[in-house]
């Protein structure tokens, strides 16, 4: 382990570990394909395109222009054969050795029936399917492998250890919860943590796909390969490195990658009785004609390879695991994870999308939506009156207030009391000299317990408020000599605040685009009050009918249930209070799984980013 002193290594930039620039190192596949290197590490392509080579050589050689003298033909063939062949023989030998026959044993003696009778074309044309087919799916499989090597190689193996003034280096994996580490400048993130000292922007790039780098302070949740901008953080850890998302999402990556979808798996089954049929249907059609029909052997002989070869299954050996692995490896470029190739097949076929709303279609954070300044109050004044009583509030409703007063750069003054009142508001008092002011905020039923009359009018404001689906609340100024409260004269009101869990940016037009690529509809499934949900659902475009409020996690289950007798169903959420409900959807699709490990263990597909534009491309 390395010590140094912390004033010293705070203001170094992390030695290697800038982030290149986007797109630096992912060369285009047709530049690739002129390097040596790319065919030293993908020989199966490399045969299977010396097949297509001597196959093109021999068929307009030979057969379309005769140019070509017999042994050149015949040495282009032997040479398509030969490239073409050398691979699936191989399986196909120590396969039979097992007795196990399937379609590769298949195709291999279609394409020696062929040569026999003298097509040899056909039987490279063959060869070359076969091999293109094991080409393309070694080289879907390298990719994958090649991309959890480079997620492998995202994390640190060390990382500065805060120890009272010095920073010790330590490797990533001794790293125990609780302890603090300094993250410097350009350097990338060891561990999962959250933010305890600094500020600074991260690249989060490569564990949500986020475009923009996300700024970050003290609470910020940080994730382990994610990249560090110009300022220092001292981070807390939270998870062991063999814990972290990154951990996990190479874990998904490996389970996908093994788990088959439905096609797959219906053509492994199929594969050995299919192949036992074609041969069993070939020597009845090269024996029979010939023991009882009196047939020349050779023509049995020539209509059975003719069975034979037509009976080879090219498209299904081509198509299947390649398409299913190459889809799996360009969803987990654009942050969607599948767990799976049946989820790949499974979100084709999904007809109603149930989307939860907290954290989901919204944010899942109170944000202030509306100050209504009265009595000569301004916007500025209500704000930083707020914010100051609010100040030693932990609340949602009170970050949502100071963050708002942060944003605008209003002073903000702690009070010398605090009090906060269940259900009702708070109260906070400020002292100066024998005077004192006591700020009130809060709902109604304070206002009411303190016998503070409101007008009908300031009441007015507050329910029109509350329709809209949003947390109204007054703010009221009080000013006493001693500890001597006057009558109602001493109560100023200073306005309304509202807060309201606000909706995502491209929620509206998430939803537009998935009814564009034939989502018969759409439901959202919520824990909140009804007029909240209804607010939410306008904004959207969701009909009234289409929003299930009030519901407990056992009630949005029976939903899913009852949606699923007539549709297949997807679920939408952030896999912590929807976890049962994605558990029991067709397809579970966790958002923002970045921060949930129950999103990750929950759901069939997982979004990387709370981005709602990435369902329609699901």
């Amino acid at each position: 382990m390395t010590t140094q002193p912390m004033d010293r290594t705070l203001n170094q930039p992390g030695s290697g570990a800038r982030s290149a620039p986007r797109g630096a190192g992912n060369e285009s596949l047709a530049r690739s394909l002129l390097t040596i290197t790319f065919w030293q590490e993908n020989p199966q392509l490399a045969l299977a395109a010396t097949t297509l080579i001597a196959l093109l050589v021999g068929w307009l050689g030979g057969t379309v222009t005769g140019s070509l003298p017999a042994w050149a033909v015949t040495a282009a063939a032997l040479v398509a054969f030969g490239a073409g062949g050398i691979t699936g023989a191989r399986k196909t030998l120590a396969d039979a050795l097992k007795w196990e026959l399937n379609i590769d044993f298949l195709m291999i003696t279609a394409a020696l029936g062929a040569a026999f009778i003298g097509e040899w074309e056909e039987g490279a044309l063959l060869l070359f399917l076969f091999s293109l087919s094991g080409a393309l799916e070694g080289f879907a499989m390298e990719r994958t492998r090649k991309a959890i090597e480079g997620l492998i190689e995202l994390r640190p193996e060390t990382a500065w250890l805060r120890r009272g003034e010095d920073l010790i280096e330590t490797a990533v994996d001794d790293l125990q919860p609780g302890d603090v580490v300094v993250v410097k400048p350009g350097e990338r993130l060891p561990v999962d943590g959250v933010v305890v000292r600094g500020s600074s922007t991260c690249d989060q790039s490569p564990i949500t796909g986020e475009s923009v780098p996300v700024n970050k302070e003290p609470g910020s949740d940080v994730f382990a390969a994610t990249i560090n901008g110009s300022g220092a953080l001292d981070v807390r850890v939270t998870k062991l490195a063999s814990e972290s998302t990154l951990s996990k999402i190479i874990q998904l990556v490996q389970e996908a990658q093994e788990d088959a979808a439905p096609t797959q798996r219906f053509i492994d089954r199929f594969s050995q009785p299919y192949t036992l049929t074609v041969i069993g249907a070939t020597l009845l059609a090269l024996l029979i004609p010939w023991l009882f029909g009196n047939e020349p052997f050779d023509v049995t002989l020539y209509r059975a390879m003719t069975l034979l070869v037509v009976a080879s299954p090219c498209a299904l050996i081509i198509s299947t695991p390649a398409s299913i692995l190459s889809a799996i490896a360009a969803a987990a470029r654009g942050g969607v994870l599948f767990k799976g190739g049946a989820y790949l097949e499974k979100a084709a076929e999904i007809d109603v999308l149930a989307f939860d709303k907290t954290g989901t279609l919204t944010y899942g954070r109170p944000a202030l939506t509306d100050v209504r300044p009265l009595n000569d109050y301004s916007p500025e004044d209500v704000i930083r009156i707020a914010a100051g009583a609010e100040s030693l509030s932990e609340h949602p409703i009170a970050l949502a207030i100071l963050n708002r007063a942060r944003a605008m750069g209003l002073e903000i003054e702690e009070p010398q009391e605090f009090r906060s009142i269940a259900g009702h508001g708070i109260q906070a008092i400020y002292r100066r000299g024998d005077q004192q002011e006591i700020i009130y905020i809060g709902n109604d039923r304070l206002f009411m317990s303190e016998a503070m009359d409101l007008s009908p009018a300031i009441r007015m404001i507050g329910r029109s408020l509350q329709k809209q689906g949003k947390t109204a609340m007054l703010v009221v100024r009080r000013s006493t000599v001693g500890d001597t409260l006057g009558d109602d004269r001493d109560w100023e009101v200073v306005g309304y605040l509202a807060v309201a869990d606000t909706l995502r940016e491209n929620a509206a037009a998430s939803i537009a685009a998935l009814r564009k690529v034939g989502v018969r509809k759409m439901a959202m499934l919520t824990g909140d009050n009804r007029s909240v949900a209804e607010a939410i659902a306008k904004q959207v475009g969701l009909a009234d009918e289409d929003v299930y409020a009030d519901l407990l996690p056992e009630q949005k289950v029976e939903i899913v249930r009852r949606l699923a007798q007539e549709y297949r169903v997807a679920m939408v959420g952030d896999g912590v209070n929807d976890a049962p409900a994605l558990a029991t959807a067709s397809v579970g699709i966790a958002m923002g799984a970045a921060g949930t490990d129950v999103a990750l263990e929950t759901a069939d597909i997982v979004l990387m980013s709370d981005d709602l534009s990435k369902i329609p491309f699901v």
